[in-house]
């Protein structure tokens, strides 16, 4: 017995006394102003792999392999400002920090109430002006930031690249959309309040719940129970994209029973933000209702729904501009006294999302989430092909068009046409000036007088509508391996059908519209009568005439399936951080076509086209190697292949079956990314650091785009197709963050990219359009005669190769400081510096067409000097932008009350911030005979930045 005590003594309690003297670190986080305790915080030692989140009471332990000395506790939370402790850490003792506190990020607050350009839509349809604000929002890094809310005005893009290669999810659930591969940041548009609970991986650092692109991913964190318990109301004014917000918001947090309940109803509204007539109103709601049956199983229900109109404003020459100002709208006019925008774009599109959330062990989880999406998306425009039909059934009587910036309407047209008409363009010039906007009026004039002489309208509204419904699951796996390593893998399927079609919306005084193409050539019979077939829109339903709410024009849908498999292994060491991972795809696509096109008739455009399938696999990898607690080293690289959009795979999908290639034999393939990356990090108490250098090389890239050419082989003109096939581009460039907090109360920062972003081959071009239309071809033959006769032509190489890509500005840099005073009030300053932006180039004048007759023979007076000079790829000014910022936060009783406030562009700085060369002037003659111009007719067309704007929020938390 003695023996047994005395093994006791000695064996039980020396291991008993050293586990209770094992060294650790414990506390609590707190919010500085209400002292409340807050969960999920990410609390973390610095240069190890020891990390934990508080608990719902705010509180943390860390144990482990903590080295012993001087070490940095951090502490990270979307939505708070990061802190970061130096500790001192004892062997053996246990170090209670009590309360720590953490700071309500007002300036992220601000930031994230604003409009990026990717809602407000500034550019074309098709979309030059979307950027990844919203995917680096929430990001802690100080580049990320600056990229998000300094640099996104200026249509600056991370590194060069469109959103598609960001992947944006909510709750798990991938948003981007399938036809253009970018996410519709206005489908979750207005809640604020509800969507900052992000988890963000930047570039090619590795993600739990998916594999990611160049640019990285974001998950939008919406469970019920993830929301602390409260509510917020918040009144906004601006004069950006709306002039008036209204939001309100309340959590329950967890009640009896697990039950945990989160809702959200905002409201956006204006007749008018900073361009003319871009009304803008839309309303949110939100609601995530959650419930928690024990430690292991929860399940969660999220719903959104986001009804927006937005009117949309013009990109226009600067001819346009000098006579009425960047301000300037040509898609609206006045009717009955009020502004009425001829371009709304309309999205209805809610979401619901069901998700299982189950703890199966301590280092095991496993989440699987189903979601359905449906609803239209509308863009309006207006139709001046409105027709009646003579004796021969042969259309007549089409509409001008009304554009107040047709180029026949505006004061260049009369001087290129005799350079001494001044009359004529000084009456064009004070029309223009005095009136310049879309006459209602006369619209509705020239259809009630053609309805009474018995005809049908000549002009109409109506809608391109893509009603959208989209089946998603997934299921996401994680688990620790052991200590060091932890297995992600995820599984997704997504189906989608698209519906898509022209809707008649109003008829402007008509009561009919003739659904023929009045923009067609007419063909004749050997007998010499018309041919009606070849200008039907539907040859099953000939001479339609249609009304108010019906479709017309075109009717297809489209379907996609795309299931994707994802695995990732993470190793953590001391010293050593890295990963590995892979994933692989499959894909279709098919066309079901409604109408049978007369251009394309039975086969070519009715029923199902064929399926096209692509395959698709990516590997990524990447290391994180600690020096120490501050000085880190991170390189990352990947290699990604994958389907080419919806958008990017049919050639002219309202028309026919046609899949890129088909014309050329050339197969459409998968796209082919290859990217790499590499950091050095700094990180003390005082200065956070980041420098970066990047490689972005895309290559068999497919790019679609439709235009109306003039100068298609000699004096021809055509409205076209224009497909590019196999691009290549190639991004490469450095990113500069730093921050210093040189006081308690002020910080520096700084931010800097430098980038050159280019096409890096000669791809191939080929044009399509309807066969025999395209204008006259009397005495065409060589090439004009298979285009306009088969409708198409292989032009060959584009000459593209190091051509700038219009990414926004390649170099950007910011410059500012941040004061925040103990009494909760903080102020601050930004100058950012834009360079290196430069306009799109016309794809089709650097072909053959560009430089030879419609025989097929070279100008006989083709100067290569000139030709040079003229195919010379315009580069926009250098310009400054200087930004304040600040606010003010007070606690009376229970109830918080701040605002913080916002002008931009302080001084009024008037810049280019995008363009593009027109396609119209297509060739040497008629490109070189346009710049000659003083004004040019068809000079390259822009968008200007916003001038001196403001934000004001207002906000009541309880």
């Amino acid at each position: 017995m003695k023996k047994l005590l005395l093994v006791v003594l000695f064996g039980i309690f020396p291991s008993i006394l050293l586990q209770a003297q094992e060294t650790s670190v414990k506390g609590i986080v707190k919010e500085s102003n209400s002292t409340d305790p807050i969960p999920e915080v990410i609390v973390s030692v610095e240069g190890t792999k020891i990390s934990t989140l508080t608990d719902s009471a705010g509180s943390f332990e860390l144990h482990g392999e903590i080295p012993y000395g001087e070490q940095i506790l951090t502490l990270i939370k979307s939505g708070f400002i990061s802190k970061r402790y130096p500790i001192v850490i004892n062997e053996g003792k246990v170090l209670n920090l009590e309360d720590l506190f953490l700071e309500t990020d007002s300036s992220l607050a601000i930031n994230l109430s604003t409009i990026s350009l990717s809602d407000d839509e500034l550019n074309a349809d098709n979309s030059g002006a979307d950027n990844i604000s919203g995917l680096l929002q929430s990001s802690m890094d100080i580049f990320s930031r600056t990229a998000a809310f300094e640099f996104s005005s200026s249509f600056f893009r991370v590194r060069g690249l469109d959103s598609e290669n960001g992947t944006v999810l909510i709750n798990g659930i991938r948003m981007n959309k399938m036809y253009n591969g970018r996410p519709q940041w206005s489908n979750w548009g207005g809640l604020n309040d509800v969507d900052n609970n992000q988890i963000l991986t930047t570039g090619l650092n590795p993600s739990s719940y998916t594999f990611g692109g160049p640019l990285g991913t974001s998950n939008i964190d919406m469970r019920a129970s993830g929301y602390r318990k409260g509510g917020r109301v918040t009144y906004s004014a601006s004069n950006r994209s709306y002039t008036n917000r209204l939001i309100g918001t309340y959590a329950t947090g967890e009640l009896e029973g697990g039950w945990s309940l989160a809702v959200s109803i905002a409201r956006r509204w204006g007749e008018e933000g900073y361009q003319d007539a871009t009304l803008y109103d839309s309303n949110s709601f939100f609601a995530s209702i959650e419930k928690k049956f024990n430690d292991k199983h929860a399940i969660n229900f999220t719903s959104i729904y986001t009804p927006n109109r937005r009117g949309k404003s013009s990109p226009n020459t600067q001819e346009v501009y000098d006579l009425k100002g960047i301000k300037y709208n040509e898609y609206w006019g006045m009717q009955s006294g009020s502004m009425r925008n001829s371009r709304i774009r309309r999205i209805e599109e809610p979401i619901s999302i069901l998700s299982h959330y189950w703890t199966i062990n301590e280092k095991t989880t496993l989440n699987t989430n189903i979601a359905y999406q449906f609803g239209e998306l509308g863009n309006s425009r207006l139709d001046w092909g409105g027709s009646d039909l003579d004796d021969g059934n042969n259309p007549i009587g089409r509409g001008a068009n009304p554009s107040p910036t047709y180029y026949q309407k505006l004061p260049s047209y009369y001087l290129r046409n005799d350079p001494n008409d001044y009359e004529g363009a000084y009456k064009a010039e004070k029309e223009f000036i005095n009136n310049g906007q879309i006459n209602w009026d006369d619209l509705y004039e020239a259809n009630i007088t053609n309805t009474q002489n018995g005809g049908n309208a000549i002009f109409a509204l109506y809608e391109d509508r893509s009603d959208d419904k989209e089946f998603t699951a997934n299921t996401i796996f994680d688990t620790e391996l052991s200590e060091n390593i932890t297995l992600n893998a995820a599984v997704s399927y997504k189906n989608l059908r698209s519906s898509n079609f022209a809707q008649v919306i109003d008829l402007l005084g008509a009561e009919t519209f003739l659904d023929v193409d009045g923009f067609a050539d007419v063909f004749y019979n050997e007998d010499g009568t018309v041919n009606t077939d070849a200008i039907q829109n539907d040859t099953n339903n000939p001479f339609r005439l249609v009304q108010e709410g019906d479709k017309f024009r075109y009717n297809y849908n489209l379907y996609a399936n795309t299931i994707q498999g994802f695995t990732q292994l993470q190793f953590k060491y001391n010293k050593i951080d890295f990963f590995l991972a892979g994933s692989i795809a499959k894909t279709s696509y098919q066309r079901e076509g409604l109408y049978n096109n007369g251009g394309f008739p039975d086969e070519g455009s009715y029923g199902k086209g064929r399926k096209v399938n692509f395959d698709g696999f990516g590997a990524k990898g990447g290391f994180t190697y600690k020096f120490s607690g501050k000085h880190l080293f991170n390189a990352n690289a990947g290699y990604l292949q994958k389907a080419p959009t919806l958008r990017n795979t049919f050639s002219n999908p309202r028309e026919n079956h046609d899949i890129i290639g088909d014309r050329t034999n050339i197969t459409l393939s998968e796209e082919l990314i290859k990217s790499a990356d590499a950091s050095y990090i700094f990180r003390s108490p005082i200065v956070n650091a980041r420098l970066t250098a990047y490689y972005n090389k895309v290559e068999n890239a497919s790019e679609v785009s439709f235009y109306y050419a003039d100068g298609v082989g000699g004096d021809n003109n055509a409205f076209v197709q224009e497909i590019l096939q196999g691009v290549e581009k190639l991004n490469i460039g450095t990113e500069i963050g730093l921050e210093a907090q040189v006081t308690p109360t002020i910080k520096l920062k700084g931010a800097a990219a430098i980038g050159q972003f280019t096409y890096d081959n000669n791809p191939n071009l080929y044009v399509t359009t309807e066969p025999g239309r395209g204008g006259n071809i009397e005495g065409a033959d060589s090439y004009l005669g298979e285009l306009f006769t088969q409708g198409y032509y292989n032009f060959g190489k584009a000459y593209l190769k190091d051509y700038k890509l219009a990414a926004g500005p390649h170099k950007a840099y910011s410059l500012g400081f941040e004061y925040r005073d103990p009494d909760y009030w903080w102020f601050g300053a930004t100058a950012n510096f834009f360079s290196e932006a430069y306009a799109d180039v016309s794809n089709f004048a650097r072909t053959s067409n560009f430089t030879t007759d419609y025989d097929g023979i070279i100008f006989d007076d083709y100067d290569p000097v000139i030709a040079r000079e003229l195919l010379r790829q315009e580069k926009f000014d250098n310009y400054m932008v200087v930004n304040l910022v600040g606010g003010k936060s007070w606690k009376v009783d229970d109830y918080y009350i701040g605002f913080f406030a916002s002008i931009n562009n302080l001084f009024d700085t008037m810049y280019k911030s995008g363009g593009f060369e027109q396609a119209r002037a297509a060739n040497y003659r008629e490109l070189r005979d346009d710049k000659q111009l003083d004004t040019r007719v068809f000079g390259n067309k822009y968008w200007y930045g916003r001038g001196t704007n403001f934000f004001l929020n207002l906000y009541l938390r309880f």
